[in-house]
């Protein structure tokens, strides 16, 4: 019997394994994004648990069951429940946000906060203050939001005047130099105002504590449309990554894709800088791990930039409020001393140079 023709059997078996290492892939991704659900359900369950008032584990359980003291209820859901769900929804946000962003930009290094955001609101907080006196966080995450939002609009418009698209190196520029002229105008006044710059002082080091959930409330529609655009970018931000020119060829409205993609980082930046202030590394650092992960494909790497953001915000926060006793350390400056070497790391990898 004459043995089969090499010819058929090579596209065969070549199929087959390729099959088979798709199958291996999947299931890689699978159980590292189970893993990170794991990861961040543990992070979330110690942000209940731990913190600068000491009490035990038992009375923190009462006081989810609403069985313990006034006292218990007072710490679990006064401080507690909204701090954990805050620092999730924020990192979150700020996972997705620099994904998009170092997505759009191809650029390794790109942050959410290059849009001007954090310039905006600081601004707008400041402006709150010495204007208004308005000092209740309640009321000052709407100036945050509003601020980050307009500084984070004006970038976009100086780009599109300027260079007739939302290209990513204009982008980029507009975003340094409004950043610039917002943060200007910020030293000004906090440096001649003294309530202002109490208010700046303690909004700018980025921080979960004293947040209710009101202020989740007034940020979380703009976060869920952040992210239903952000899901919808997914499958242009993969076309994109092969360029513009091939990304048209291959059907991609490029103006379009990235229009949709800037309003998702805009509105995702946005919503996690008012509700805790300006938290950096997180946009930055948790993208190359979620790639590192599942892969550059963004339909894997934005669910796991999620939850590795989610997760490392909530880490963060129990460890300042660990280390800090009493006191605390800001989860902004934990994250600052994460990321600074992260951010060395990152950017002496040259394979990381071109995304």
């Amino acid at each position: 019997m004459p043995a089969p023709s090499t010819a058929l059997a090579d596209p065969v078996s070549r199929s087959v394994g390729a099959a088979g290492v798709h199958r291996v892939t999947f299931r890689r991704r699978m159980l590292f994004v189970v893993l990170m659900i794991v990861v961040l359900a543990v992070t979330a369950a110690l942000s209940m648990l731990f913190g600068s008032n000491r009490i035990g584990i038992d009375r923190v359980i009462a006081g989810l069951l609403h069985t313990g003291s006034s006292t218990d209820d007072a710490i679990v859901w006064g401080s507690r429940i909204p701090r954990t769900f805050i620092g999730a929804a924020v990192g979150a946000a700020l996972g997705i946000a620099g994904l998009l962003m170092q997505g759009h930009t191809r650029n390794p290094l790109a942050d959410p906060g290059l849009f001007g955001v954090s310039a905006g609101a600081g601004l707008a907080v400041v402006l709150g203050v010495y204007v208004f006196g308005i000092t209740n966080t309640g009321v000052t995450v709407w100036f945050a939001l509003a601020g980050a939002v307009v500084a984070s609009v004006v970038v976009f418009s100086v780009t599109i005047a300027g260079s007739g698209t939302a290209s990513p190196v204009p982008l980029a520029l507009a975003g340094a130099a409004v950043s610039a002229l917002l943060g200007a105008v910020t030293s000004f006044i906090v440096l001649t105002d003294r309530d202002s710059l109490d208010a700046y002082r303690l909004w700018v080091v980025g921080s979960l504590s004293g947040r209710q959930l009101d202020v989740l409330g007034a940020v979380w529609p703009f976060l869920v449309v952040g992210l239903v655009l952000a899901v919808l970018n997914v499958r242009a931000l993969d076309a994109l990554g092969l360029g513009a020119e091939l990304a048209k060829g291959l059907g991609e409205n490029v103006v379009v894709a990235r229009l949709v993609g800037l309003g998702g980082i805009t509105l995702l930046a946005a919503g996690a800088t008012a509700a805790a202030g300006p938290i950096g590394f997180v946009g930055l650092t948790v993208p190359h791990v979620a790639r590192a992960l599942v892969g550059t494909g963004h339909r894997w790497a934005l669910p796991a930039s999620a939850l590795i953001g989610a997760a490392l915000v909530l880490l963060a926060d129990v460890v300042g409020r660990l280390v800090g006793g009493f006191a605390e350390v800001e989860v902004g400056i934990i994250l600052a001393v994460i990321g600074g070497p992260v951010f060395v790391a990152v950017a002496r990898r040259r394979s990381l140079v071109a995304l």
